[in-house]
């Protein structure tokens, strides 16, 4: 039987993997001809002349990219309810056609809502690394979870 995550289970100092993405040429070009169509994002050859260094994806492609393993890595086995908002999101180097992404959350503060009984919020700090062992993303969020009382209710 599969796990599901609840607010008990993701107390300070857990930290999971979400898995792992490889990043293709396609994807990029496409994401930044709907969303970002900056050259660096759209053509190679003017990655290449920018200070990227080659085709690269869009920080807000790379934050859906996250989204993504943290859905498939945690939320949608979880009693998640959402969330208030990003504290932060830094994109730390530039991923480019070929990476190969690696995703983390670790919690870093939980605490039960006094307004919401059952309910509990947690504040992560997410990463992602490249095959380099490199961090191209860190972020920082709070999701609310239900604890395993309150799901049951």
């Amino acid at each position: 039987m599969t796990k599901t995550f609840a607010y008990e289970d993701l107390q300070p100092g857990v930290r999971i993997s979400l898995g792992t993405k490889k990043v293709e040429a396609a994807e990029i070009i496409e994401f930044a001809s709907e969303f970002d169509p900056q050259p660096m994002h759209l053509d190679e050859e003017a990655g290449k002349a920018s200070i990227l260094g080659g085709l690269s994806a869009s920080g807000w492609h790379t934050a859906s990219m996250f989204m993504r393993l943290f859905c498939d890595g945690l939320l949608l086995n979880s009693t998640g309810q959402g969330s208030p908002g990003l504290d932060y999101a830094r994109w730390k180097k530039p991923v480019l056609a070929g990476d190969t992404l690696e995703a983390f959350v670790t919690a870093v503060e939980a605490r039960l809502l006094k307004s919401r009984p059952g309910v509990g919020v947690v504040t992560l700090e997410g990463e992602m690394i490249n095959q380099e062992g490199e961090v191209v993303m860190e972020l920082r969020n709070a999701v609310m979870f239900r604890t395993r009382a309150g799901a049951a209710a």
